[in-house]
């Protein structure tokens, strides 16, 4: 049995990875699952999966959760510190980094240099310290496996392959629910229809960066930090359909494609199973239902955010950190209703251009420049409100 922790256990991810688990349950225990916030789902998890140990990263819920657990010799923690210390534990096989936003970084951190494997749907930890990340990596020869649908679809492209007959990856993206509105119409959009993705199940914070088109820039940096490709070589297409996840094109002209239902479970699966390929009972994709495959251009002019990502990756240093952390504050501030959809690329273009650059940043350099950068935000925020 592969013994798990999965960070986020509360989240689209994280209740998909437990999807998986109960679809195995012969290959997966459950030994840590946590939460930032939503602690009564958490104790619903813990009581059917008994785990060693749960966390909650918002302490104000320490007392309930104890109460909830205290017949169930379930060992009970909380805070941020608390989740960076419980992947250290020596029964944990995988950690599964399904936190959301810049709180999965220190953790992931933690987790390598304990060498457990890593299933990673946090993007936000290459994005943020890619550099350090797949040193750590190597250092402590550690497995990282994507979880990203795209990136795990170019893992599997690469399977067998030699890095260097790369000559492009290519990451499609469904272009979410507004590829198709003018920058007026834009101007106008609420976060409820952000929240409708056409085609995919995510959390509020992914599905909102899908439609400025953000989560694709940020897979860009993380393609860029898995696979030791220049982003030069990484290209964005726009795919509505959803069905082909990514694809590597060879310097022999060959192109090879990973294809599926928009279904999370998928790349889940797979990087939980990992090295082998576990039969399951998910859907299936039938050519048949889809007679059409569609591809099209970005409009970069109406969702700069990915302009902004290449232009960070171009800068470097702590570039990616800032746009990271300028992010999160914008998505919130959209999904509160104090700044617009076109305010948030505004934002995060100030952050860029005012927080302190740094152009090799250590740990502690990365830690400064989210705080610096969350403090300009905020104060944009208020400016735009």
């Amino acid at each position: 049995m592969k013994r798990l922790a999965i960070l986020g256990s509360t989240g689209s991810i994280g209740t998909q990875a437990l999807d998986v688990v109960d679809a195995n349950p012969h290959l997966f225990s459950i030994k840590v699952l946590t939460a930032y916030n939503n602690v009564k789902l958490l104790i619903i998890q813990a009581l059917k999966y008994k785990p060693k140990t749960v966390v909650i990263a918002n302490d104000e819920h320490y007392d309930e959760l104890c109460l909830a657990l205290e017949m169930e010799g379930i060992e009970v923690m909380a805070g941020s510190l608390a989740l960076q210390q419980v992947v250290l534990d020596d029964d944990i096989d995988m950690v599964v980094a399904a936190m959301v936003g810049y709180a999965g970084l220190l953790p992931v951190i933690n987790a390598i240099k304990a060498k457990k494997e890593i299933a990673l749907a946090n993007k936000e930890t290459l994005v943020v310290a890619g550099e350090l990340i797949t040193r750590l990596c190597a250092e402590y020869n550690v497995n990282l496996l994507p979880v990203d649908s795209e990136h795990s679809a170019i893992y599997q492209c690469l399977e067998g392959e030699r890095k260097q007959d790369i000559e492009k990856i290519i990451l499609t993206c469904s272009g979410g629910p507004f590829r198709t509105f003018s920058l007026s119409e834009l101007e106008h959009v609420k976060s409820k229809q952000a929240l409708a993705h056409p085609n995919w199940n995510m959390g509020a914070k992914i599905t909102i960066d899908s439609a400025t088109l953000m989560n694709k820039g940020f897979e860009v940096i993380e393609a860029k930090w898995l696979f030791g490709i220049p982003a030069s070589q990484i290209e964005v297409v726009i795919h509505p359909q959803s069905i082909i996840h990514s694809l590597v094109q060879f310097t022999d002209g060959a192109i090879k494609a990973q294809m599926g239902l928009p279904d999370m479970r998928l790349p889940i699966h797979y990087a939980m199973c990992y090295p082998g390929r576990v039969g399951n009972s998910f859907p299936r994709f039938r050519f048949t239902d889809y007679p059409e495959l569609t591809f099209h251009k970005p409009d970069t002019g109406k969702f700069r955010n990915l302009t902004l990502v290449y232009q960070a990756i171009e800068k470097g240093g702590n570039m990616a950190c800032i746009v990271n952390a300028a992010n999160e504050i914008a998505v919130d501030a959209f999904l509160n209703d104090r700044i617009r959809f076109l305010q948030m690329p505004e934002m995060i273009e100030q952050c860029m251009q005012n927080v302190t650059f740094i152009s090799h940043p250590l740990i502690d350099d990365y830690i400064q420049t989210d705080n610096e950068t969350r403090q300009r935000a905020r104060e944009i925020v208020k400016q735009m409100s």
